[in-house]
């Protein structure tokens, strides 16, 4: 079991001149049993190089703007959108760090919002690991990689039935807020709060507020 996040001396130094360039990878997965073999996987590669190996409560971003990798691998399947938060910071803080993101085929919406999200590599969790290193491989050179049954998962879910304005709502409910809480961290009314919770309960046809956050979450749109 990792101590904690790790990261190689060499990441801090430059490459010899002469020797070829390694894809740097950043690893980003909470399981630990998962990311010490995907640890060994890639230290096993000639052209491959771990620089770092996280959770996503590690503070990637931070570690990912001091070390500069050329690739993220990134498990998305995480409670509360965490691994889709991560994508989309690192995209927007590093673009030049490519994204591989470890997904499942359910749900399917986040399989679609990583899609979106402008993400060259999706990888299913369940593939190989000969097809994980295709896709590094792949994405460091600016190829697009996704996997063929999380393209047409991605495609089964529909469009998002969901405004982002009503996810918002919907998601600090989950995190515990009261309607007031929630009205005053996003400055509207608490008939308004009120109108965006009913209108997720329509649209999932929930009985409680619990039962839409639950139906929301399996169909992986929050």
């Amino acid at each position: 079991m990792s101590a904690g996040p790790q990261m190689s001396p060499e990441a801090y130094g430059k490459p010899v001149v002469g020797e070829p360039r390694l894809i740097s990878v950043l690893l980003v997965v909470d399981m630990d049993l998962l990311r010490d073999a995907l640890v060994t996987l890639l230290s096993d590669q000639q052209d491959m190089e771990v620089v770092a190996d996280l959770k996503c409560d590690d503070n990637v971003v931070a570690v990912a703007s001091r070390l500069r990798p050329a690739i993220a691998v990134i498990d998305i399947d995480q409670p509360g959108s965490r691994g889709l938060k991560l994508v989309y910071d690192l995209r927007d803080q590093m673009p030049a760090t490519r994204v591989v993101a470890l997904a499942a085929a359910k749900p399917p919406g986040l399989v679609q919002q990583v899609l979106t999200a402008e993400v060259l590599g999706v990888v299913d969790k369940h593939t190989s690991a000969e097809r994980l290193l295709h896709a590094i491989r792949g994405v460091a050179k600016g190829s697009q990689v996704v996997d063929v049954n999380l393209a047409v998962a991605a495609l089964s879910a529909g469009p998002n039935p969901f405004t982002p304005r009503e996810l918002q709502v919907l998601r600090l409910a989950a995190d515990g807020a009261s309607g007031p809480e929630i009205a005053s961290r996003l400055s509207l009314s608490k008939g308004t709060v009120r109108n965006y919770l009913s209108k997720v309960m329509n649209k999932t046809c929930a009985r409680t507020r619990i039962d839409a956050i639950r139906i929301v979450r399996e169909a992986g749109w929050l």
